[in-house]
């Protein structure tokens, strides 16, 4: 039990003492790098799906 309690105790020493937290705005620039880049991701997801989805429609109307 005292491993336990002697982690947790530095744990939360770390995280007071060593660990750098990102400003507010670093953060929200952030957001919107990773909001962005998931909507290109997601929008070329959607045209491989409708380029593949046309190239079977094609395939299989031979």
């Amino acid at each position: 039990m005292e491993k336990l309690k002697l982690y947790i105790l530095e744990s939360y020493n770390e995280l007071l003492h060593k660990v750098t937290w990102p400003t507010w705005s670093n953060l929200q620039s952030s957001t919107v790098v990773v909001l962005v880049a998931s909507l290109i991701l997601a929008m070329i997801i959607f045209l491989m799906d409708l380029v593949s989805k046309s190239s079977l429609n094609f395939i299989y109307n031979l």
